[in-house]
């Protein structure tokens, strides 16, 4: 296993130097907020916190105290203001404080992290020879680590902060001749990190600042493991912050082992549930009807020329699905863990551009793949496990967009009914009747499940409508459109 002859420091022996990781001074606009307006912010905006002396609330970026480069990036980028996880996580990150951020994908994790960290980085003796980086960033697969890494690079570059992006299936020797660069941050998946440590290529004496983003999902993929490993090799004074959309037992565990007194900040419930601002759709059907209903549905979706995210089970279905989209005039494109990474990233380059409107993928694209104008994700085959399923359809509606999803459901995921029947009723959502049948619910949790109370959008109540019922024929979209379908 990766990893198995690292030896764990024994810290009480080492002279660890001193490092500075307390950054932040709540400027005056924050503090003189009235007490009644900070808890109405708060509520407003679902985010509920655990821990002792929590800062107050960001409401606005000119609340940060970001360096100027940092500012003039964030305003380029057109953010108008932090999203309600940012709120919170920059004054907790800034205060050098361990915390826990539970929030949905696509809420601003990312930046609510990085730009913290950029502070801290700068804060710190400049990196010597053979010095490894003040900051670790932690991730399941490579997707997100790119998508992490293009973050770092809009904010860090502007600052003069390196990164190198380390993960499986690329080059081992150009991350190694990266590594040589001496980076202020590192982003790694668990596995090649591992590696590059029992080769001696790169250490973590120097990393301060530590981040474990999608906790959840790095459990749920086997990482335990090598989290751990990796983490015992980290002075155990660090800042700790860890990311996850959910709060199971095994990431509370990790929480317990590693971050000590940590804040925990939740936006929205911890509890699984969906973006509010998808409407989903679901279809119970046969096995055989699937190909029927897809073609039935992509000339409504593809006739505005949007992105379209196809999900699929298997690599070979996916590969055979990509395959039937081309024959019928679509412009598709496929992605699964068996495409060389070289292949993965040309065509996620290529969808990102706009090359292409449909993208069919496995699980692989289901977190990390951060386009912010997906219109809509189909699921062809539906996943194993409703945790999947809100982090497949949680492609679309990124940064407070709305979003459409579409799922082909079949008896083989009858076990799956009620608790989706739960998640769209939870967020508003019309639920197909054929669901009830399909899980066997009685009649009375039906009429339960369709009196529950629905969630409110702007003050008013969201009652999502039925899809429209499929054209009796398919119209080939006008030439304008970026895609060009026909009938099957």
């Amino acid at each position: 296993m990766a990893g198995a002859n690292l030896q764990k420091p024994i810290w009480e022996q080492i002279a660890l130097e001193t490092f500075q990781k307390n950054f932040y001074i709540e400027s005056p606009e924050v503090s003189s907020r009235p007490e009644a307006e900070v808890q109405e912010f708060m509520a407003a905006r679902g985010i509920t916190v655990q821990g002792q002396a929590v800062p107050r609330p960001l409401f606005t970026f000119s609340d940060c105290p970001f360096p100027d480069p940092i500012r003039a990036a964030l305003a380029q980028q057109g953010w108008q203001q932090p999203t309600p996880i940012q709120s919170m996580g920059f004054p907790l990150a800034l205060s050098g404080r361990n915390m826990v951020g539970i929030a949905q994908t696509g809420s601003g994790k990312t930046a609510a992290f990085l730009l913290p960290a950029l502070v801290h980085i700068a804060a710190q003796p400049p990196l010597r020879l053979q010095d490894g980086p003040i900051c670790l960033v932690l991730v399941p697969t490579r997707e997100l680590a790119q998508q992490v890494q293009e973050v770092a690079n809009t904010f860090g570059l502007v600052v003069g902060v390196r990164n190198v992006c380390v993960y499986g299936g690329a080059s081992k020797a150009n991350q190694i001749r990266d590594l040589d660069h001496r980076p202020a941050i590192v982003i790694a998946t668990p596995g090649r990190l591992l590696d590059l440590l029992e080769m001696g290529r790169t250490n973590l004496r120097r990393c301060t600042y530590l981040v474990l983003d999608e906790a959840d999902r790095m459990l749920d993929m086997g990482f335990e493991p090598q989290i751990r490993r990796i983490v015992d090799q980290v002075r155990p004074d660090r800042q700790t912050l860890m990311w996850s959309a959910t709060w199971p037992r095994e990431v509370q565990s990790l929480a317990r082992d590693y971050l000590g007194e940590f804040v925990k900040v939740t936006i929205g419930s911890q509890d699984l549930t969906a973006n509010p601002n998808i409407t989903q759709h679901v279809q119970v059907c046969q096995e055989w009807e699937k190909e029927h209903l897809l073609y039935r549905l992509l000339p409504q979706l593809c006739y505005t020329g949007a992105k379209i995210l196809i999900f699929a089970e298997t690599k070979r279905r996916v590969d055979e699905v990509d395959r039937q989209l081309r024959s019928q005039g679509y412009a598709s494109l496929a992605i699964h863990g068996d495409k060389q990474q070289s292949e993965r990233e040309r065509v996620l380059a290529q969808f990102k551009g706009g090359y292409a409107q449909l993208l069919v993928a496995t699980d692989v694209a289901s977190r990390g793949l951060d386009i912010d104008d997906i219109a809509a994700v189909v699921n062809v085959d539906f996943p194993a496990q409703i945790e999947d399923y809100i982090h497949r359809i949680g492609r679309t509606a990124r940064s407070h967009k709305t979003g459409t999803s579409y799922s082909f459901i079949t008896a083989k995921h009858a076990k799956l009914a009620r608790e989706l029947i739960d998640l769209m009723t939870a967020t508003g959502q019309e639920v197909n009747p054929r669901l009830y049948d399909l899980c066997g619910a009685s009649r009375d949790y039906a009429r339960s499940r369709a009196n529950a109370p629905r969630q409110h959008r702007g003050g008013q109540m969201h009652q999502p409508p039925l899809p429209p019922p499929p054209p009796r024929s398919i119209q080939r979209p006008p030439p304008t459109a970026s895609v060009l379908g026909r009938s099957p």
